[in-house]
């Protein structure tokens, strides 16, 4: 049985929602990753700040056409009631120049009781690395 992935999360459940959303985001669709927020959903990424879905996937579709062979892999940090916190790398190609970079970053996520993202904060920092040095 599936558990249902709503707040107050268990480890179980926390462990069970960070993989999804790593699943998503592997798949590099907007349309399917937006799925997972609230309509109203407020984001801050690095420096950027924006609020909903369309905004979400307006973010998603303009990120993923510049990092090629994007790979994503999330971690489990910490979790209670209605919050998860996660750390991540990913790697990816710089569209235009082909520099590979592995990107560090940590998110904590807020959700509303259907289960759904209404808040993410995320920080990340950006480190070039070569081809050869990819672990994704």
């Amino acid at each position: 049985m599936t558990p249902k992935l709503v707040p107050p999360f268990t480890a179980e459940t926390a462990r069970a929602k960070v993989q999804f959303a790593e699943d998503a985001w592997n798949s590099r669709d907007p349309e399917r990753v937006a799925l997972a927020y609230s309509e109203d959903s407020e984001w801050r990424n690095r420096d950027q700040f924006f609020k909903g879905r369309e905004a979400i996937k307006a973010f998603l579709r303009h990120k993923w056409a510049r990092e090629a062979d994007y790979k994503l892999k999330k971690h489990l940090w910490a979790f209670t009631g209605n919050r998860i916190s996660v750390a991540f790398f990913y790697e990816w190609q710089d569209a235009s120049s082909g520099q590979w970079f592995r990107s560090h970053g940590n998110e904590q996520w807020e959700f509303d009781r259907d289960g759904l993202m209404a808040r993410r904060e995320s920080s990340v920092n950006d480190i070039p690395i070569k081809e050869e040095e990819r672990r994704l």
